[in-house]
């Protein structure tokens, strides 16, 4: 008995060797796998470090644009913001000289009419800018200006 317990033994402790083998087998494919699946996922991390200073430079660059602009247009604004002053103070000006025309032909055509001793005409209110085209017609055809500036 001694001859078969010594075999079932060295039997036993093959199969035990044949099963830890085949075991071994088993965790080194699944160790494989485990390594390459780290690998994939440093490769990962790694493109989305990359993404992120991308996207990092990308917002950067929009921010700076963004200021840029922002700078330009306040310039803008402040340069119209003079050019209406400006404009304002021009039409103004102009206003007032309209005026002054206006009275200035209504005086050489009431004076004119006075002198002719015709009818006087009706006084027609004339809009500012046909006004200033009126008197500069009335001013040329004064006989002693002659179309001439004052």
């Amino acid at each position: 008995m001694s001859f078969s317990l010594g075999m079932i033994v060295e039997g036993s402790v093959a199969v035990l060797l044949a099963v830890t083998i085949g075991y071994c087998a088993i965790l080194n494919a699944r160790l494989k796998r485990l390594h390459s699946d780290r690998e994939m996922l440093g490769k990962m991390v790694g493109d989305l470090v990359q993404a992120t200073s991308l996207a990092n430079s990308a917002v950067m660059e929009l921010k700076t644009a963004a200021l840029e602009a922002d700078t330009k247009l306040n310039e803008r604004l402040e340069q119209a913001e003079k050019f209406e002053l400006e404009l304002s103070a021009q039409v103004a000006s102009g206003s007032q000289l309209i005026e002054k025309i206006a009275r200035i032909t209504a005086a050489a055509k009431a004076h004119s009419v006075a002198e002719t001793a015709t009818p006087a005409k009706p006084v027609v209110e004339i809009e500012p800018q046909s006004r200033l085209h009126s008197a500069l017609q009335q001013l040329a055809m004064r006989p002693g200006i002659g179309g001439k500036a004052a």
